[in-house]
């Protein structure tokens, strides 16, 4: 038996993915930790890559810098309550330090209760890493992991904002 060699030229182009879109604009605020910036930052390069496509373009996504992870769900809240974002994604890097569970853990409970409170979704991409050593081999290892990070909760995003945009027009509709 022989191998086939198929010529890439020959080869079908990608099928282009079709994605429901939005019946109405969508407006998201990212809220990025400072602390490890260069790091950080490749989630939110990686989620304005991924989200345009699923139809929310970079001219719809505000930023906003706190200083560190633990400052973010008090951001988070004051955004929530404004009523102007339809999601919030939060970003940041916990690391080494002795209370490093104590702030991930703390983080995530507050972003998961001001999404309750407030109805709009909040999406976390805070990452703990367990051992950070700022070697140019770990952080960019670590840039790696916010990269893969950004693509994966824009892709929440979009898929939880079409979700939750036909559940409440279901609602509305008395159907639900």
């Amino acid at each position: 038996m022989t191998d086939t060699v198929i010529d890439p030229a020959e080869a079908a182009p990608p099928v282009a993915v079709e994605r429901p879109r939005f019946a109405r604009p969508q407006r998201v605020a990212f809220v990025q930790s400072s602390w490890h910036r260069a790091i950080v930052a490749q989630c939110r390069l990686a989620f304005l890559r991924e989200i345009e496509p699923r139809g929310i373009v970079a001219s719809q996504i505000d930023l906003f810098e706190v200083p560190g992870s633990f400052e973010i769900p008090l951001h988070v809240q004051i955004l929530a309550k404004t009523r102007r974002y339809t999601a919030i994604v939060a970003a940041g890097m916990v690391v080494d330090g002795g209370m490093q569970g104590f702030v991930a853990e703390t983080v995530i409970k507050a972003l998961m209760e001001v999404q309750l409170r407030t109805e709009v979704p909040v999406f976390s991409a805070v990452l703990t890493p367990q051992h950070f050593d700022a070697t140019a081999a770990q952080s960019e290892s670590f840039a790696a992991d916010f990269a893969a990070k950004g693509a994966e909760v824009a892709n929440a995003c979009a898929d939880t904002l079409l979700s939750l945009e036909r559940l409440r027009g279901q609602v509305a509709a008395g159907i639900v």
